[in-house]
């Protein structure tokens, strides 16, 4: 029932009832607010300024931090390097996810199949990194094996020759990011309607034919997601490098997320390491407005 107040005011009921959703509201937006705007805004603030350590004091200084990303042939490597870490998750991982999921899904035992590729998905990325890093040194378990079937040609410093190095870490990540492609995927094929496969079995389509011309259309929903999550992914890998190379030797493997790392937390450059972050913020933003705009645009 309603109160003798609200009978006679309803003005004031009808501001009660609006600002309960307001309230409800409110946690949200603080939480964005500082969790995301102020450290957003802050960031940028800091990209335009010099903070050194064993300064108190933080220097405005524009634009200079951006002209010297330009002239910067570190920044230059690091972003090659995370092209390669873009290139190499969007073909490797998905490409490997997808055959796994679509070969072992009718598999009778299909899922003892895929253990052992879903299991270094639970494992952290420091734990990945530790188990690869111990087996491509030099002395490693990949060369040692190599040299007792007797390709010891094929043995290399895997993780100090660039590209190589850069190359050996994305098959490390690989091996973990795969087990995530495979579940998308196996989700995908669960709910694709029966009816049309089976009728495409019907006109006697099999195998590769049924595959491209009706289970990879079909996956598109799926597909789009799993390259989504990918692509966010190389463009921020940091773990599994810093482990493994702490991008090195001489800085030959950084990606713009490990220079981004070094420059603030190491030489303590924070101004710089904040215009790097802003550089990557924005290919991030950038690359994910481009893909899913022409992904909806081609629905």
């Amino acid at each position: 029932m309603q109160s003798t107040h609200t009978r006679r005011f309803p003005a004031l009921g009808r501001s009660r009832r609006g600002l309960v959703p307001r309230l409800l509201v409110l946690p949200m937006v603080v939480g964005l607010l500082g969790f995301a705007v102020y450290p957003l805004v802050y960031l940028i603030f800091l990209s335009a300024s010099e903070s050194l350590l064993g300064k108190t004091f933080i220097e405005w200084v524009g634009f200079a931090n951006y002209r010297q990303l330009i002239d910067d042939p570190i920044l230059t490597g690091s972003m090659k390097n995370t092209l390669y870490w873009v290139v190499g998750t969007l073909i490797l991982p998905v490409g490997l996810g997808l055959l796994i999921a679509v070969a072992s899904f009718d598999l009778k035992g299909g899922s003892v199949y895929r253990l052992p590729f879903l299991m270094p998905y639970a494992l952290s990325g420091t734990a990945i990194a530790t188990v690869w890093q111990f087996m491509l040194t030099r002395d490693g378990a990949v060369n040692s094996v190599l040299n007792e079937v007797g390709l010891e040609s094929l043995a290399r410093s895997w993780l100090l020759r660039p590209p190589l190095n850069t190359y050996a870490m994305i098959v490390a990540s690989t091996w973990q990011a795969v087990g995530v492609s495979v579940l998308l995927f196996l989700i995908g094929l669960q709910v694709i309607p029966k009816d049309p496969i089976e009728a495409a079995r019907l006109d006697g389509a099999e195998g590769w034919r049924l595959f491209r011309d009706m289970t990879f259309p079909l996956l598109r929903p799926m597909t789009v997601v799993t390259v989504g999550i990918s692509l966010v992914n190389s463009l921020k890998t940091f773990d599994i490098i810093w482990i493994m190379t702490q991008g090195g030797p001489y800085r030959s493997s950084e990606t713009l997320a490990v220079t981004m790392y070094r420059q603030t937390f190491v030489l303590f450059d924070h101004g710089y390491g904040a215009a790097i972050s802003v550089v990557l913020s924005v290919i991030v933003l950038g690359v994910s407005l481009l893909y899913l705009t022409r992904t909806l645009r081609n629905a």
